[in-house]
């Protein structure tokens, strides 16, 4: 889509370009953006509250075009792994905790049956570690999360290096 605006000087097409982007790394693409020759032109709440659209424009004749978008679809590739690395800090805990709950919870409801079946001795022993099962999770979900961010954060910064050197190359063939 291609919208014209008129000015007193000259004539500029425009093209437009709207990309919904997990909040996290928002501000990553409006500031990466510009230096592919595109100008925000708006944001806008997405469909979930996790994400938000951009919306951007540039002058259809810019100089240098294909060679911005090949490196503009880099910058993509690299928002992209920096996004699936930050979220990876926090499904790794997850299904740790998620699942030594689910054992918890598997215990405890053995230890019901046992106090149904009037297996007093029986629901004690099993509902020991139904608590414990009820409590380590949240020990388990900081210990790990810690333990990939130090593992995760290194990869992070690289990939921002990464980035930065695309737009610096970008806005040099921008200026060109």
């Amino acid at each position: 889509m291609s919208e014209t605006i008129k000015n007193e000087n000259s004539f500029i097409a425009y093209e437009y370009k709207e990309i919904t982007v997990h909040r996290g790394i928002e501000t990553l693409y409006a500031d990466g953006y510009p230096s592919f020759g595109w100008k925000l032109d708006g944001t806008g709440l997405a469909m979930n509250l996790t994400s938000v659209n951009l919306k951007f424009k540039r002058n259809r004749r810019i100089q240098n075009k294909n060679e911005l978008t090949k490196l503009q679809r880099e910058f993509e590739v690299q928002a992209k792994n920096i996004e699936k690395l930050e979220d990876s800090k926090i499904i790794a805990p997850s299904v740790v905790a998620y699942s030594v709950g689910i054992v918890g919870t598997a215990f405890m409801a053995g230890s019901v049956f046992a106090f149904l079946a009037s297996m007093i001795p029986l629901c004690i022993v099993l509902a020991i570690p139904a608590f414990v099962g009820w409590v380590v999770p949240y020990f388990a979900f900081l210990k790990v999360k810690q333990s990939k961010e130090s593992k995760v954060t290194p990869i992070i910064d690289q990939q921002y290096d990464a980035i930065y050197e695309l737009c610096e190359k970008a806005n040099i063939l921008l200026c060109d």
